[in-house]
């Protein structure tokens, strides 16, 4: 049984695709690992030198660390996977920030040592500055993975659902299915009511239309091998580098596995 996937949208912060003829322990690892286990880099320790803002200088090191940053999986490694003796430029970025109000300070004022490593979004507020304030800062931003903390966390939203499976049995065409449906996908048909192909991705599973048939005309089933993902990324990756990246750590664990079960 090969594995299908059929893209429904795609675009560079979020992704929609049906997933065929797997199980849904490898669906679920997708999930995890683009939640978890892909790295990305995010500011880890901030040298402030000037600060005269209406934040402190705590609260600016929380915003600058939840700023997304641009990745490239292949060319960074954590910290503590690096064979450098301190830090180096696999595993470390500096950018820094000089600014003087009046005037919002955007991440877009971010200068980076990487050219490669740019915020995400430039337009990320990070603090308005009055007449006369400052900030004068050097952010270090380094690679770790996002079951260590949020600030590495790559995908911002993935989820799944079976695939409705839904069939009409009987149907004496009153239409109450139709008006009892939540997300208005059941149409009557020349001899029974349907739900088209485009629309039974919709379908909440929420089987209220199988609860309001009298004659148990209609049974709400799900696809145990097919699964509907919805994908979203913070940035730091497209959607598409991300599901990719997903799938290459799932392999790599999987392959590790093997190797340690080869030598027992």
């Amino acid at each position: 049984m090969t594995m299908e996937v059929d893209i429904l949208e795609l675009s560079d912060r979020s992704a929609k695709f049906i997933l065929s003829n797997t199980s849904a322990a490898f669906a679920n690892g997708i999930r995890r690992a683009a939640l978890a286990d892909v790295p990305t880099l995010a500011i880890t320790e901030v040298n402030i030198y000037n600060n005269t803002s209406v934040l402190y200088d705590e609260q600016l090191g929380l915003r600058l660390a939840l700023i997304p940053l641009t990745s490239n999986m292949k060319d960074f490694v954590p910290k503590e996977e690096c064979n450098c003796g301190d830090f180096c430029p696999a595993c470390q970025v500096s950018l820094t920030l000089s600014a003087e109000g009046p005037g919002i300070v955007y991440s877009r004022d971010l200068m980076s040592s990487d050219d490669m490593v740019q915020p995400a979004d430039p337009n990320i507020p990070i603090v308005d500055l009055r007449e006369g304030q400052k900030v004068v800062l050097e952010a270090l931003a380094q690679m770790g993975y996002g079951s260590k903390h949020s600030r590495w966390q790559a995908g911002v939203a993935c989820g799944y659902k079976n695939m409705p499976k839904i069939e009409f049995n009987g149907c004496d065409q009153c239409g109450a299915c139709i008006k009892e449906c939540p997300v208005n996908i059941i149409k009557m048909g020349a001899t029974t009511a349907e739900i088209s192909q485009d629309d039974i991705i919709k379908c909440t599973l929420c089987r209220l239309c199988e609860e309001i048939c009298d004659i148990n005309a209609i049974n709400v089933k799900v696809d145990e091998h097919s699964f509907i993902f919805t994908i979203e990324s913070d940035g730091s990756y497209t959607t598409k580098e991300l599901i990719i990246n997903a799938g290459t750590v799932v392999k790599d664990k999987a392959m590790r596995l093997a190797e340690i079960l080869s030598d027992l």
